[in-house]
């Protein structure tokens, strides 16, 4: 590649790397920073209501009716729960909001 090229494509990529751009319509969407499983600084606080053990995995998520909730499930005493805004939601509750109409 002739340095004129090389010139050409990092002037390309500093013009296009930096900025935030609207393809097709689409805009990008900002998602929450992932926890880390194997380094203890990027946890996050989630532990289990039942037991109070900080091994659980948490999920974020949609439900079909466009409901925000997070799962957690306990890896110590395998209790599961459903919360949206921090209010625990019964299983049946879930399941309603999963309903298609």
């Amino acid at each position: 590649m002739t340095a004129s090229a090389v010139a050409v494509r990092s002037t390309h990529s500093a013009r296009t790397s930096g900025r935030q751009s609207r393809r097709r319509g689409r805009v990008e969407v900002v998602h929450p920073p992932l926890g880390s499983l194997t380094q203890r600084d990027h946890r996050t606080s989630a532990f289990c209501h039942a037991c109070g053990s900080i091994h659980v995995t948490r999920l974020s998520m949609s439900l079909t009716d466009g409901t925000p909730v997070d799962f957690t499930s306990c890896h110590h005493c395998e209790h599961r729960t459903w919360e949206h805004e921090g209010t625990p939601l019964s299983v049946g509750r879930v399941l309603d909001r999963t309903r298609k109409l």
